[in-house]
């Protein structure tokens, strides 16, 4: 029997029915069609499925489609600015940490995560945020120099 689920998507409140076994991954890809959202390994290991819950870094694929309710879901589409990506989408451009870019929105979401609760992260505090996403092409030093550069410019600003 299908449940009534509503939350906020990417800062829109959205209502939806879903059945009581349905991965949030499913339903945002699905039902939104936010295919930014990837799905590598269905089990919680690699991360690629990573969106914000709440402000915390979750596996889409672990989380359930009803207990999205009464959260707030930012995926990766969610974070850019209408057409305009963020600073730290862009410096993820700029340093070549999209190599074939599968892993790419579920970095960016825990990157993201870590530098809303500590603007000024070190080297290790990064490595942590981002040890739950599995990336093969990078070897993360690109990853961690655009997080560090995200983090540098913002706090200039």
């Amino acid at each position: 029997m299908k449940m009534k689920v509503e939350f906020k998507l990417n800062g829109a409140n959205v209502s939806v029915f879903a059945e009581p076994n349905r991965r949030l991954i499913d339903l945002l890809r699905e039902e939104f069609e936010l295919t930014g959202t990837k799905e590598g390994c269905g089990v919680g290991e690699c991360g690629a499925c990573t969106v914000l819950m709440n402000g915390r870094a979750v596996n889409s694929c672990l989380v359930l489609a009803v207990q999205a309710a009464g959260n707030e879901i930012t995926t990766i589409e969610g974070i850019a600015n209408g057409d305009l990506i963020n600073p730290l989408q862009k410096n993820f451009l700029e340093f070549g940490a999209v190599q074939c870019g599968f892993c790419t929105p579920g970095m960016v979401l825990s990157a993201s995560a870590l530098l809303d609760k500590n603007p000024d992260p070190t080297e290790d505090e990064i490595k942590e945020a981002v040890a739950g996403n599995l990336c093969r092409c990078t070897g993360y030093k690109q990853i961690i120099e655009a997080v560090k550069e995200t983090a540098r410019l913002s706090r200039k600003n």
